[in-house]
């Protein structure tokens, strides 16, 4: 059974890659690039969106991971949220968000402020469809510090650190992130598909 990755974010695929001992093929290898309309009302319902999406098109086959994930301010209600990769909009950078998210926290006259990572990863075969959920807290500060990682990475800096994820090294990032997190209750949801 082939792993295919639903999403064609080259950082969640580098992730994705780091975390898995099996070979993960991104969808748009095998199927080309298309949009994915997620139109789910939580991170869970939009992961399985995507992977459902996939799979159908792929077939029995394939074993489709698909992950949604963002970042969630109390103060802010919880946005970005499930809206984290278009908060400044559809077809947003990586940069215009976190500096839209960065402007944001600073209008409220905060320096730092409380957030946490949320992860659902779904997993689609022809035995069904799981979903498991990983999360990272800690809190944000109203500048980028850091080059790594993706996204809000250069503004979080996770609880038990003085570092953003964008200065921590990818190790000590593929540790304690809600993405590595909820991929570890995924592996063996995926190890006892492929067994059987």
């Amino acid at each position: 059974m082939k792993l295919v990755l639903a999403t064609g974010n080259r950082g969640k695929l580098r992730e994705f890659r780091q975390m898995c001992t099996d070979e993960v093929v991104p969808f748009s290898e095998l199927l080309g690039a298309f949009e994915i309309v997620e139109d789910g009302s939580t991170f869970a319902a939009n992961a399985l969106i995507k992977a459902r999406t996939i799979y159908e098109k792929l077939g029995e086959e394939y074993l489709v991971i698909s992950d949604d994930s963002g970042i969630s301010l109390p103060v802010l209600e919880g946005a970005p949220g499930i809206y984290s990769a278009r908060y400044a909009g559809e077809g947003a950078s990586d940069k215009e968000n976190l500096y839209k998210l960065i402007e944001t926290v600073k209008g409220k006259g905060l320096k730092e402020t409380p957030a946490y990572y949320t992860a659902a990863i779904a997993i689609v075969s022809k035995y069904g469809a799981y979903v498991v959920h990983g999360w990272m807290h800690g809190k944000v500060i109203d500048e980028a510090r850091g080059e790594k990682g993706f996204g809000y990475d250069p503004m979080f800096i996770p609880a038990g650190f003085d570092k953003t994820l964008g200065e921590l090294d990818d190790d000590v990032k593929s540790e304690i992130s809600h993405r590595s997190k909820a991929m570890a209750l995924a592996k063996p949801i995926i190890q006892m598909l492929k067994r059987k």
